[in-house]
């Protein structure tokens, strides 16, 4: 089999909810939440087995409702959050809970699990995050370098700041706040920001892009029509501080320098409907990862807003003095952004991707019908990049 090719799981429900597992930066392991109105939703742990590029599954119940986001703790291999909806009285309403994973099942195995043997097994509720005064959970957040005792959620128009208790078996509100103003005002999604300490967020609701000071909980900018439709996430630049990525219905991309929100730094347009996720790759923030509902995954190489806009430095004594010169002309030359794959393996509405918390070179995707695929990064870039 030829290293690029791609790896694919079907699952036998439909699926919008995946995550890698955070926590988890030896094995490489994706969690995956189903969206069923007639069975039980299950979390799929999917464990990659690079080497013998095979899929090893666990199927956990989660049999409170169909799953709309999943996030896993940054500091506890077991430990889990997911939004999902609960119908009570004919009104359906998207709650959070954390939960955690049997102890068993908390790192990556590479044995297979014998089909017959493998009892389903279930989740263990921690706790609820409690949203009936707020409204409805649209996702929750992890602090990325936390000790995973502090959690976001955003609830319909509200930013709720939770504490877990030691065992995580309870939720304390420690602060929130609420957008105000006119119109639709929704959040759609959200992300924790890796840099400042961890004490910024940024928010979508509609159109507008804004971030959050935790600590205050105030509004510290906002990117008013950051697209020309509504926005459906956000990803931090890992590398560079002020530099975060949005996606929308616009069917764009773009890359925003909160200091200066006026105008996108580069605005992408590749896909041709709606773009559900963009996501900055970890190591190598040049590579970038949207799915749209265009049924595609585009990988993109914005090596100009990177951190490293003139590729690699190599060290002078590695050079001889010819090597040298042409060495020297190569660096004064940015490098061009471009797309550096497109990935058809989807026949439905991509809802999310995600790069591997173990491999930089690996990332996953998934589609409404349930089409889990796991691909690479394509070979002869992966050295462009590390040569």
């Amino acid at each position: 089999m030829e290293d690029d090719a791609p790896v694919i799981y079907g699952l036998e429900f439909q699926a919008r909810a995946l995550t890698p597992q955070t926590a988890e930066t030896d094995a490489i392991r994706f969690l995956v939440g189903t969206q069923s109105l007639r069975y039980d939703n299950q979390i799929h742990i999917i464990d990659f087995d690079d080497e013998n590029n095979i899929i090893n599954k666990n199927v956990l119940l989660h049999q409170v409702g169909e799953i709309w986001h999943i996030s896993t703790s940054p500091a506890d291999k077991g430990v889990l959050a997911t939004c999902y909806n609960k119908t009570s009285d004919t009104k359906v309403m998207t709650c959070a809970a954390v939960w955690r994973m049997p102890k068993e099942l908390e790192s990556g195995s590479h044995e297979s699990p014998d089909d017959s043997s493998s009892n389903t097994q279930t989740l263990e509720l921690l706790c609820h995050l409690d949203n009936t005064a707020h409204g409805n959970m649209a996702c929750v957040m992890w602090e990325p370098m936390g000790d995973g005792k502090k959690i976001i959620s955003l609830a319909d128009n509200n930013i709720l700041l939770w504490d877990l208790q030691e065992s995580s078996d309870k939720a304390v509100l420690s602060s929130s706040t609420a957008l105000e103003g006119k119109g639709q005002l929704k959040f759609t999604s959200g992300r924790w920001s890796p840099h400042h300490n961890c004490t910024q967020i940024a928010t979508a609701n509609d159109t507008a892009v804004r971030g959050w000071d935790t600590r205050s909980m105030r509004q510290i900018y906002c990117i008013e029509n950051a697209h020309g439709q509504l926005v459906r996430d956000l990803d931090f630049n890992p590398n560079k501080q002020y530099y975060l990525a949005s996606c929308g219905d616009d069917c764009k991309v773009k890359f925003w320098d909160t200091r200066n929100v006026t105008e996108p730094v580069k605005t992408l347009e590749e896909h041709s409907h709606w773009v559900w996720n963009v996501r900055y790759n970890h190591s190598h923030d040049q590579l970038i990862l949207t799915g749209s509902s265009d049924s595609r995954v585009i990988l993109s190489n914005m090596v100009s807003i990177s951190s490293e806009p003139f590729g690699h430095m190599v060290d002078d004594d590695e050079l001889s003095d010819q090597e040298d010169q042409h060495q020297e002309e190569k660096i004064k030359e940015p490098l061009q952004d471009s797309v550096i794959a497109t990935y058809e393996e989807h026949e439905d509405s991509v809802y999310a991707v995600e790069w591997s918390s173990a491999d930089p070179w690996l990332f996953a995707s998934l589609s409404y019908d349930g089409r889990l695929v796991i691909n690479r990064v394509p070979r002869a870039l992966k050295y462009h990049i590390l040569l």
